[in-house]
């Protein structure tokens, strides 16, 4: 197994962990504002499904987003949320509304593109440059990149896993 291989097969993974701790959220939890500074299951899975997006298509391809061609109007968002540095995920939390069913047919097309994009690179590939000083990051390379998506999804299934919990429900799906 190669580098390219070993990302596509953990990307698939975190993916699956992701659509299995949302595949039983209410529109009750979803709708839920945790106390504090916490942002709601919608927040968070919007966030992982948009950031996949944006380094998939616009980082690593050059491209424009899926949200905004083949999938515009469809994202299930009112509005997408912030995207990069400085923007106000809390203010967009609690204006925008979500529609999970549609948001997730987003999220299935996102990590098509994404595993279709990595299935097409060599490993050589991850070691291109990127300058990803417009998100304070600096010089990285697509590895980078790769990771950040990696740890994102998993940290934030952790957090939706958590707020289900919070509302009484089970949180992974094992």
């Amino acid at each position: 197994m190669n580098a390219i291989e070993l990302y596509r097969d953990l990307l698939r993974s975190a993916h699956d962990f992701l659509e299995g701790t949302l595949a039983d959220v209410t529109p009750a939890q979803l709708a839920w504002t945790p106390p504090g500074l916490a942002f709601g299951i919608g927040a968070n899975y919007a966030h992982v499904v948009t950031s996949e997006d944006v380094a998939i298509q616009t980082l690593l391809r050059g491209k424009d987003l899926l949200a905004a061609t083949d999938w515009s109007g469809r994202t299930g968002l009112s509005e997408l949320p912030p995207l990069g540095p400085g923007g106000d995920l809390r203010a967009w939390s609690a204006r925008a509304v979500i529609d999970l069913p549609a948001l997730r047919r987003y999220g299935q097309a996102v990590y098509a593109a994404t595993d279709a994009h990595l299935a097409a690179l060599t490993p050589d590939a991850l070691d291109r440059p990127l300058d990803l000083s417009r998100f304070g990051l600096g010089q990285r390379t697509t590895l980078f990149v790769l990771t950040g998506l990696l740890a994102n999804a998993a940290m934030h299934t952790g957090e939706i896993s958590c707020l289900k919990g919070l509302q009484g429900a089970k949180g992974y799906p094992m």
